[in-house]
């Protein structure tokens, strides 16, 4: 029987990857944790529901195009297949809510956490997502019928109700609160999520082999990288969290910070991180942490979800690595793509535009399940208490 699930780090080469699809996406309706910053002028002006098929054909002739691009070089993909329940314009529910529409399987880094021969399920925050891990659920049914040594498990599913939110934290946000009074909240790790239960996203965490580092965030609270961490104490592994300094609530760890191998790691100068122990970790280990350069690229039409604020996105950061030297990047980030030629990276660069206003770019609408390599400690001298 073969090996299929191994994926240690970020950038050993690729064999097997998982992308997701934008059929049947939303723009969720409103719930407790979700704060729309729907552009004016923008898709959908305002409102929420199904994206136009017009756009919903764009960015398949992107994502397909990108498919070809990862089989060119050897590496097999498998899309979602996604549930009826998914793109049914009927509410969904559970004994504590109901939500009038889901979100979509686009973005299938957020629901599932592969690091090594695992595969974590996990909770999500938004009511709107809380049945998305269904569409991943036959790959880890077949996987674990052909794989011998692959481990699944998942966090405790969350209720969600009203006590696993803050009240009126984004209108406190919006309308009370000073952006000074933002930024001590996001350096204390305080947003819209409560410590009711554990709740977190795995876009919020970014594969070092043996070291996890996982932010917390506007969509993963102290409870949910406390569950994880003890998970990953009980292995052997080892997680520890980061806190990137901006005033805008963060939402994952790949618009922040982007590994290229051992050695190299690039980093957002707008949202820089802010806990010490990171910076003396990654210099007691001779890594370089090189800040990106500015995006080039503008989202601020037919957008959300999107960190985008003024006129430019760091989605430019979510690339997608193939092996140690080659990276796919957004075509239209022409800047990025030149300073990581620079570093010695072959990079493939790729029209993604028409992905990005359904959530995500390379990075989000990819799981990576199996890369050639195996567990390294990367950071042999560790930081004591971090």
């Amino acid at each position: 029987m073969a090996k299929i699930v191994n994926a240690w780090n970020e950038w050993d080469p690729l064999k097997l990857v998982i992308m997701g699809r934008p059929e049947g996406t939303n723009i969720p309706a409103p719930e407790p944790c979700w704060w729309y910053d729907l552009p004016e002028g923008g898709y959908p002006l305002g409102s929420w529901g199904p994206f136009p098929q017009e756009m919903v054909d764009a960015a398949n002739a992107q994502m397909n195009e990108f498919q070809k691009r990862i089989e060119k070089r050897g590496a097999k993909v498998e899309r979602v297949t996604i549930e009826p329940f998914m793109t049914s314009k009927n509410p969904v529910s559970t004994p504590d809510w109901t939500q009038l529409n889901n979100h979509g399987v686009n973005n299938v880094r957020d629901v599932t956490l592969v690091h090594g021969n695992m595969v974590i399920e996990s909770t999500t925050c938004r009511r709107s997502r809380w049945y998305e891990y269904l569409n991943l659920r036959p790959f880890w049914e077949k996987y674990f019928k052909e794989d011998p040594e692959m481990v699944w498990f998942g966090a405790p599913k969350p209720r969600l109700t009203d006590a696993s939110y803050v009240k009126n934290y984004y209108y406190y946000y919006e309308n009370v609160w000073s952006r000074e009074e933002d930024l001590a909240m996001v350096r204390r790790s305080e947003f819209q999520l409560a410590e009711h239960e554990p709740l977190w996203d795995d876009a919020d965490a970014m594969r070092f082999g043996k070291d996890v580092f996982h932010q917390i965030s506007a969509v993963t609270n102290k409870a949910g990288f406390d569950w994880l961490k003890r998970q990953y104490e009980a292995l052997g592994l080892r997680m520890h969290p980061v806190t990137f300094d901006n005033y805008l609530h963060p939402w994952h760890i790949d618009v922040n910070l982007a590994p290229l191998h051992p050695g190299k790691c690039m980093y957002n100068p707008d949202w820089p991180p802010i806990t010490e122990k990171f910076w003396e970790l990654f210099k007691k280990n001779d890594w370089e942490l090189i800040p990106a350069v500015k995006p080039e690229a503008v989202h601020k039409h037919h957008c959300y979800l999107i960190c985008e604020y003024g006129q430019t996105s760091w989605i430019s950061m979510n690339t997608f690595s193939f092996d140690p030297k080659t990276i796919f990047v957004e075509a239209h980030e022409k800047a990025y793509c030149e300073q990581l030629n620079k570093l010695g990276m072959e990079v493939e660069a790729i029209n993604y535009d028409k992905v990005i206003p359904f959530g995500g770019a390379l990075h989000c609408t990819t799981l990576d399940i199996n890369r050639v390599g195996g567990y390294v400690d990367y950071f042999p001298n560790q930081v004591k208490g971090f």
